[in-house]
């Protein structure tokens, strides 16, 4: 019982992400077929990945800069001849959870490897060739 004598309402889990809509519905035993980062261990946040990167987000408030820097991403993963998408985050409760406290940032394999900078498309290049296996 809180203030006032009204009940505390519980929170209610929300999807990480746009893959897992299904997630939070699901039985425990059931998300391990989820795609989702949330239902794998730390080694890696997807079961099959592409040379080693499996998912890339970008996040920012929406200002110029962030989209610039979603923009360069998407080219860098075209021309890498990477079959991901790139999500564009802008949420930021969902910013805050990875720790960032300056946009735009960048987020491969759900570790932030780039914050409060505007990288060129060949700069994304040359970090995204860094982390493939």
């Amino acid at each position: 019982m809180s203030l006032f004598g009204k009940k505390k309402e519980e929170a209610k889990a929300e999807p990480c992400c746009e893959c897992c809509a299904d997630a939070v519905a699901m039985e425990a035993d059931d998300r391990d077929d989820c795609c989702c980062c949330c239902s794998q261990d730390d080694s890696s946040c997807c079961k099959e990945d592409a040379k080693g990167i499996c998912c890339i987000k970008v996040l920012g408030s929406g200002c110029k800069s962030c989209h610039a820097l979603y923009e360069n991403v998407q080219e860098a993963v075209k021309a890498m001849g990477l079959n991901i998408e790139v999500e564009y985050v802008t949420d930021m409760e969902r910013i805050a959870g990875y720790g960032v406290m300056s946009t735009p940032a960048l987020v491969v394999n759900e570790k932030v490897v780039s914050m409060g900078k505007l990288l060129k498309a060949s700069d994304v290049e040359k970090l995204l060739g860094k982390l493939e296996l």
